[in-house]
């Protein structure tokens, strides 16, 4: 992997010293390396160069000597920069001073001696440049103890991330700006196998997706297991950016989840048939006794023996049992609309919001986008009944006066709305409005079971809205096939 170290030294020698740094270096300062043997070396260079120039003065006219300006004072620059250089500003400051003291008595000389006016000039430019030169150098030290520390950070953290990577027990993948894996730790060598270097990442889950579409994906792999994929983006000091793909095994989560999805299809399939069963129970027998008792309660009320009075009765009594017959008839209906089995869904439908409008005061009506075909008995039925349960709870509970049923056959779904201009509600606080409403949740599970889902628009005072989005296919999930 690419060093995230690479371009440390560049940014750190280029920072400003902090003032902790500036601290430092002004306590150094004041404390000159007097233990070590080159410093006085340097010193007593600086006594040779002071003692020299006091000699030439001393024994040299400035009209007609052979030194008229004297042993120059630019000498100093050699042992205060080399102070400098091995000491850094305690060196060169100490030995700046230590020159400007020595040369006090050659500032004291005659006229005629010394040059007083020039090495005042000049040991002041020699003070200025040692202590100029000694806090860049103490600067220069300072950024490059940064950048040790900067780069052994950075090792260490590189050193226990590669600890990591190759340790994982989960796959990972590296992969560069162009989707190229450029590493992959041990994990994922076993379950993708050998030489995943310089293969397109892609490759990984046997099946060409962008790889900003495959983050949160799950894929079935070769092994049997399902695994999320996770991107990281990681980038390093340079700017170059590369991503991270981690394999996260949801193997046994996705296995509760059939589990408890496929309960909840056994639940759903045991309900329909058990209205089913209801349904043709209540037809062939109740349904049928309470019309047979109505035509005898009818012969009877018309023998000649029977007094008026009797008759009334009678005809009363048949009225109760057609009556009865009429409640069974539509009991069985809801229970199982046999127009759905024999029509289809949208004739089930039809007869649904006829029916609805005729028991309420709800002006209904139903909407057909796109060609009619029919559907597997599975579909229709979910359909049917999340349809029916959204109407059956406008006609309870919001009080509206018009309803709409939108049939939308699409393509590659099948969209329904059902939206009302009631009171609404608030649907992030229905669980607050009763078991009245525990309908939304059987209708967002029938959805989830067939491999859509639903949507709920609604609030207080601007009616509600229910959308139905079901695949024509329900998915099927494979090796190397991604899945939601």
């Amino acid at each position: 992997m690419r060093s995230v170290t690479a371009s440390l030294p560049g940014r750190a020698m280029a920072s400003r010293p902090t003032p902790a740094e500036r601290a430092t270096v002004l306590r150094q300062a004041t404390h000159p390396p007097v233990r070590e043997v080159r410093f006085w070396v340097v010193q007593a260079m600086v006594v040779l160069i002071a003692g020299l120039h006091l000699i030439v003065d001393l024994h040299t006219s400035v009209e007609g000597g052979a030194f008229p300006s004297g042993l120059p004072v630019a000498l100093l620059i050699i042992p205060v920069g080399y102070a400098a250089l091995r000491y850094g500003l305690a060196g060169s400051g100490a030995t700046g001073i230590w020159a400007t003291l020595l040369w006090l008595p050659d500032l004291l000389l005659p006229h005629d001696q010394g040059h007083v006016g020039g090495d005042v000039v000049d040991l002041a430019l020699v003070d200025i440049v040692a202590f100029l030169f000694g806090q860049r150098i103490e600067a220069e030290r300072f950024a490059h103890a940064r950048v040790e520390r900067a780069t052994a950070a950075a090792l260490a953290v590189e050193t226990r991330y590669r600890q990591l990577f190759q340790t994982n027990s989960a796959p990972i993948l590296v992969l560069d700006t162009a989707g190229t894996i450029t590493d992959a730790n041990p994990a994922a060598t076993a379950l993708l196998g050998p030489d995943l270097v310089g293969r397109p990442g892609a490759s990984a889950i046997a099946r060409e997706v962008a790889l900003d579409e495959q983050a949160g994906q799950v894929v079935s792999m070769a092994d049997g297991r399902d695994y999320r994929i996770d991107l990281v983006s990681l980038h390093d000091t340079l700017g170059e950016g590369s991503v991270q793909m981690i394999f996260e095994d949801v193997t046994e989560e996705r296995s509760e989840g059939r589990r408890a999805t496929r309960y909840a299809a056994l639940v759903v399939q045991a309900e329909e048939a058990q209205r089913r069963r209801l349904a043709r129970e209540l037809h062939d027998e109740p349904l049928q006794l309470f019309l047979h008792l109505g035509r005898r309660l009818e012969r009877l009320g018309r023998d000649p023996g029977v007094t008026e009075a009797v008759a009334h009765e009678l005809a009363e009594a048949r009225r109760q049992a057609l009556d009865a017959a009429t409640r069974l008839r539509n009991l069985a209906r809801d229970l199982r609309p046999p127009a759905l089995d024999e029509l289809g869904f949208l004739a089930a439908l039809s007869s649904l919001v006829a029916d609805v409008e005729e028991e309420s005061e709800l002006l209904a009506d139903i909407e057909v986008e796109g060609v009619e075909v029919r559907l597997s008995s599975e579909l229709e039925l979910g359909a049917f009944r999340i349809v029916e349960e959204a109407v059956r709870n406008t006609v309870r509970h919001s009080g509206a006066r018009k309803l709409r049923v939108t049939v939308s056959f699409q393509s590659q779904a099948l969209s329904v709305t059902v939206a009302d201009d009631g009171r609404g509600f608030a649907p992030d606080k229905v669980g607050e409005l009763g078991s009245g409403h525990f309908g939304l949740s059987g209708m967002g599970e029938r959805a989830r079971l067939l491999g859509g889902r639903l949507e709920v628009e609604s609030a207080p005072g601007e009616g509600t809205k229910v959308v139905a989005t079901i695949p024509l296919r329900m998915p099927r999930s494979g090796s190397g096939v991604i899945s939601a």
